[in-house]
């Protein structure tokens, strides 16, 4: 396993690849090699953040035969086989940002469950987690919304969602934008992941 080692402008500019294969490929070659660092890194820090133990999944984008994809990442799972059912975290980049979530998507059969638990823990939730961290509903959209700008009835209007709408997502966590300097120095990268991370696995001990 080679040592991860920050992410370039260059690796962001992947996703202006035009067509499937080249795109594929450069995934391949140009950030996939970094995103398994990633995970072989925080699976025993995520498993010891939560109490369970976590695999590492990188995205294969198996399924696409047109489109190339927007955006790539590593999610990790307390099950060896998947992520998609389970709440889970995320690495990955866009070609604007960087981003680190803990995600429930629409696959989860315990959506219903966590939004009731996130719903009682509505104010702990809100100091727990930073203003500046970002809220989605779409892990398939690049947009996303800080804690401040949502405040407290805009969170709680996402939380109630997740139960109420067949397709909703909850997502939760920090975009850092590709021009940041952090994301070129290696360490100082990991520390901010690893600090973000000890937020979002108590996101996810609240959602059990």
């Amino acid at each position: 396993m080679t040592a991860f080692s920050g992410f370039r402008q260059e690796d962001f500019d992947v996703f202006a690849v035009d067509g499937l294969d080249q795109r594929m490929d450069a995934i391949k070659t140009v950030i996939r090699p970094k995103l398994e660092a990633l995970g072989h890194h925080f699976a025993p820090i995520l498993s010891a953040a939560t109490g369970d133990e976590m695999f590492y999944h990188v995205a294969k984008h198996a399924r696409r035969t047109v489109n190339p994809p927007a955006d790539t990442w590593v999610a990790w799972a307390n099950d060896k086989r998947g992520y998609k059912k389970h709440p889970h975290f995320q690495i990955g980049l866009w070609q604007t940002h960087l981003f680190v979530w803990y995600a429930v998507i629409y696959e989860a059969p315990a959506k219903a469950q966590i939004s009731q638990s996130f719903s009682e823990h509505l104010d702990e939730i809100m100091t727990l987690v930073p203003d500046y961290f970002h809220w989605s509903p779409d892990h398939t959209a690049p947009d996303s919304t800080s804690q401040a700008e949502l405040g407290k009835a805009g969170v709680k209007k996402l939380v109630d969602r997740l139960a109420q709408v067949k397709k909703a997502e909850l997502l939760c966590g920090l975009t850092i934008d590709r021009h940041d300097p952090v994301l070129a120095d290696p360490q100082a990268l990991l520390g901010q992941l690893e600090n973000t991370f000890a937020v979002l696995s108590k996101l996810y001990t609240i959602g059990r």
